[in-house]
């Protein structure tokens, strides 16, 4: 065969969440900053994004995590999350999937019995604390950017389950954070379908009714996901991240459990140094610790700690062929236009 140009990737995963990692041949993104970068792929050309993420080379149920050199002194990579729908600016899962490729790929030394790794995202900069012994990344802890409260119990018309209460917040994304209860049903692997369906139409109301946009990072201005939520017997938070074009989160979701301390932290429910357990629709868990205070445009922000683990699972190759009828790749519910192709 022949390999003019290709793609290779690390297959990963993280508590179940498919979170690859491109390694080689992706063309150059442009932009002075990660954030730069990210709102390039998705104002201007999201050719790569729908190439590594849609059928036939992909499937909806994952992300693709595109590594870049960082653009800040500080940091030792970049990475931007790149999704069915659009690049995103963080994800738990990914960043977590990104540092133990990193890592156990050697593309950074490994130091046991703890790795420090700086990733340069569009959100910021997140510190990762890398548990490692005998070549392998067992966990990682990140220590993720500041997240905030935008409304707390905002109430949203719904022609389905009537009025309901939601949170908004930022957690690295914006979600709307939704007691499960209020649309009858609850987070189990028998429900998956129903909750993902809920979350896509509860995201297009959301658009219609309420206005985000982050006071610092341009082009953060949206409901990413819609997350659900409830309380476990045992003190843990039981999570649903739904995502377009409609399937839900395997993990208990980094950003969206970042995004719920700052609820509890906006609620009194938590301080500075307590922990909760977010658990996943399968069962997966992070911890979630509230490490320390700050603020973001004048609200209230938590300083926030996800710990988990992912695993390499194998290695990937994709051939760019220029007579391939389906280079930008098709997604049988895909609503997005065509635009320039950075991959020629």
């Amino acid at each position: 065969m022949i390999w003019a140009r290709a793609i290779d990737l690390i297959q990963v995963h993280c508590q179940g969440e498919v979170g690859k990692v491109i390694v080689g041949g992706a063309p150059e993104i442009p932009g002075a900053t990660m954030l730069d970068k990210m709102n390039h792929i998705n104002t201007i050309d999201d050719s790569l994004r729908r190439f590594v993420t849609f059928e036939p080379r992909a499937h909806v149920a994952m992300s693709v995590n595109l590594l870049i050199a960082p653009t800040r002194a500080d940091a030792d990579a970049g990475f931007i999350v790149l999704q069915a729908d659009r690049a995103h600016p963080m994800s738990g899962s990914n960043c977590i999937c990104v540092v133990t490729a990193l890592l156990e790929s050697g593309r950074i030394t490994m130091r046991e019995p703890e790795t420090v790794v700086r990733l340069d995202t569009p959100a910021g900069l997140v510190i990762a604390r890398a548990a490692c012994r005998g070549g392998r990344c067992l966990s990682v802890s990140l220590d993720n950017v500041p997240s905030f409260v935008e409304f707390l119990d905002k109430m949203v018309d719904t022609p389905r389950w009537g009025r309901i209460k939601i949170d908004v917040a930022f957690g690295g994304v914006y979600y709307a954070i939704v007691d499960v209860g209020q649309i009858e049903l609850d987070i189990a692997p028998a429900h998956a379908r129903e909750l993902a369906e809920a979350g896509i139409e509860l995201k297009s109301l959301l658009a219609e009714q309420i206005q985000v946009k982050h006071p610092t990072l341009s082009g953060i201005d949206e409901i990413a996901y819609v997350m659900f939520r409830k309380r476990e017997p045992d003190g843990a938070i039981r999570t649903c991240t739904t995502l377009r074009p409609g399937r839900v989160d395997r993990s208990p979701c980094g950003t969206g459990s970042s995004a719920n301390l700052a609820t509890l932290l906006a609620r009194g429910e938590i301080s500075v140094g307590d922990r909760r357990t977010s658990r996943s629709i399968i069962g997966g868990e992070f911890l979630a610790e509230a490490i320390g205070e700050t603020e973001v445009g004048g609200r209230r922000a938590v300083l926030p700690r996800i710990t988990g683990s992912s695993w390499v699972y194998g290695t990937e190759r994709l051939r760019i062929s220029d007579d391939d009828p389906f280079a930008r790749g098709f997604a049988l519910s895909d609503s997005w236009g065509p635009q320039v192709n950075l991959l020629g």
